[in-house]
């Protein structure tokens, strides 16, 4: 048994709670766990929000070329150059200003004389556009391709220059960049930034020292920004194939672009609205759009954001919790739920442990129990045969001649020989017990007169061996629903069972009482003055094969199953047998019966 509970804990507690250890050891981390998948989910929705606002850019990018390509296909394209800032604020109204460059960087349109804000940029812009400086850039270009079909956001240029200029090939690696913070700082980062060790704060867009003809190159169409006194400049530039020596560009209005973008931020999924807000920050992180409309907060202080590109530089789209307390409340909720889930299945381990260590013990205690069963059956059966045999030889070889020695000789065959049935009986009757196929056959009748029927029968057997009966009837009889034969045979075992733990004090007391309370009901009681029924041991008495005072060397008869069979049947009757010590010694069975209800007399 010590080996088997051993290799159970060790199979089964000790990785159990290892388990449960490591489970503990987890709960701490649920908060972070929880942020981090929170964090992922509005990661991803910052991320296709501002995908979203790159694909818008790129379509203004391509509309711009459109443009052009509509107004070089007009009859009065020959003036195209001149007239360029006029028509395409007129036909396109996210244009500010529009210019026409050669690639050797002769400015043909927009030249000082035209309106106001064509001169401011031209004042701003002239010597950049002209080659005649560099300036500090974010742009992004495309090659021509086949079909004139543009990829999106491409960021390299090849400088293979078709204006007689021998430069080197240049890519966006070859120009210097400067890293600058964000303006935003998010509460979460990316789980990529943190794996490859990327500074948390520092933006992913980076500005170039370039002059306008090395951000062309050979490329068809390009977007290029930059501030100037802090402000940001949107300039959209086309080379048509055409005419493959004239740069038509256009500075995007700000206001209008801003207005433009106003419906991305709406189109942020209804089901998210309840829990998050959305805004279009600017490169000042003051905010474009934002829904839901009128939400507030630092808005410098995002759960998390997503910079939109090189087109937008420094602009971001941020996320918002509307209840920043609902994360910590909902990890609060998940750690004791998880806490709680812990202990009840740390619990189910070790009540089912507890069980099945309990079971295997009665197991093991009832095959002990059946082993001395058997031998104790064997014992039984053994000594009234072995009686019968000697006896009956005696008398049938005619060795027994004077007559009370042959009558003696017959009442102990008779007696060993009822012993034996008795015996017999209680195993047979145990056995269809235990498989359900005992049959009762209730009946109303006397339970006093049951018993002194039963006591009187066996009074001779107990007599014979030296026992004083007392028995107490009751005046009138009280009627019971009982199978007769059933109802006897318990009585017998508990007159046999107060025979063998007699202990020497040869006295047996049968009392029959009808009570009331709490309903009414018939008390049988048997005492006996023997040794009783050690402490801790008055209800294993009736569990089957359990003997009190186990023991073959004890010289006390018995199979173990009297008790058992006793209360069994009283059950079945709707009573039970029950056990208290006596005072002065020995013990006190008593038999439980409810009484015929007045209707049914």
């Amino acid at each position: 048994m010590k080996k088997i509970a051993l290799f159970f804990v060790l199979a089964v507690f000790v990785p159990s709670l290892a388990l449960a250890w490591l489970a503990v050891r987890s709960l701490r981390d649920q908060q972070l766990i929880l942020e981090r998948q929170q964090s992922l989910l509005y990661q991803g929705v910052a991320d296709s929000l501002a995908k979203e606002a790159d694909d818008f850019l790129t379509e203004q990018q391509h509309e711009f070329g459109r443009q052009v390509e509509a107004m070089l296909a007009d009859r009065k394209a020959h003036d195209l150059p001149i007239t360029f800032d006029d028509r395409l604020r007129t036909n396109w109204f996210p244009a500010q200003v529009g210019f026409v460059v050669t690639v050797k960087g002769d400015i043909l349109s927009c030249v000082p004389n035209c309106t106001p804000a064509a001169q401011a940029f031209y004042t701003d812009n002239g010597k950049f556009l002209g080659n005649r400086e560099s300036a500090e850039v974010y742009w992004n270009s495309t090659k021509n391709t086949a079909n004139n079909s543009i990829p999106n956001n491409s960021i390299a240029v090849n400088s293979s220059f078709s204006n007689g200029y021998n430069e080197p090939p240049l890519t966006k690696s070859y120009f210097a960049g400067k890293q600058k913070m964000r303006n935003v700082v998010p509460q979460q980062q990316p789980v990529l930034s943190q794996q490859i060790n990327e500074p948390q704060n520092y933006s992913k867009v980076e500005s170039s020292e370039a002059e306008f003809r090395q951000l062309v190159g050979d490329s068809n169409e390009g977007m290029v920004a930059r501030f100037l006194e802090n402000k940001l400049n949107l300039l959209l530039w086309y080379r048509s194939p055409r005419d493959t020596n004239l740069i038509f560009g256009a500075q995007i209005s700000l206001a209008h672009l801003k207005e433009s973008l106003k419906p991305v931020v709406q189109t942020l999924e209804p089901a998210l609205r309840e829990d998050i807000a959305v805004a279009l920050l600017d490169d000042a992180a003051k905010p474009v759009a934002v829904v839901p409309a009128g939400f507030q907060s630092n808005w410098k202080h995002p759960f998390v954001a997503t910079e939109i590109g090189e087109a937008l530089p420094h602009w971001e789209l941020a996320v918002y919790l509307l209840n920043p307390a609902k994360l910590a409340e909902s990890a609060r909720t998940l750690k004791f739920t998880l806490g709680l889930l812990i202990a009840l299945l740390l619990l189910a381990i070790s009540v089912g442990g507890w069980l099945i260590v309990a079971d295997l013990n009665r197991q093991l205690t009832l095959a002990r129990q059946k082993t001395d069963f058997v031998s104790n059956v064997s014992h039984e059966l053994k000594t009234p045969l072995t009686s019968i045999r000697m006896f009956s030889e005696l008398l049938a070889e005619g060795r027994v001649l004077e007559p009370e020695k042959r009558q003696s000789y017959l009442h102990i065959i008779t007696a060993e020989a009822s012993r034996l049935s008795r015996l017999i009986n209680n195993v047979l009757d145990f056995s269809r017990m235990e498989r359900g196929e005992k049959k009762y056959s209730f009946q109303k009748c006397g339970l006093a007169g049951l018993v002194r029927e039963t006591v009187e029968t066996y009074r001779p057997h107990l007599e014979a061996n030296g026992f004083r009966i007392q028995a107490a009837w009751p005046d009138a009889e009280i009627m019971v629903n009982a199978d007769r034969d059933a109802l006897a045979q318990v009585v017998v075992n508990l007159l046999s069972n107060a025979e063998k733990y007699s202990n020497g004090q040869k006295e047996i007391t049968v009392q029959i009482e009808q009570l009331r309370e709490p309903l009414p009901y018939a008390e049988v009681r048997v005492k006996d003055r023997g040794p009783g029924v050690p402490r801790g041991c008055e209800e294993k008495i009736f569990e089957q094969f359990y003997r009190a005072h186990d023991s073959l060397g004890s010289g006390i008869q018995g199979s173990g199953l009297g008790l058992t069979l006793a209360r069994q049947i009283a059950r079945a009757h709707g009573g039970d047998v029950t056990y208290r010590a006596q005072e002065g010694g020995g013990s006190c069975f008593m038999i439980r019966l409810p009484l015929v209800k007045p209707q049914s007399q």
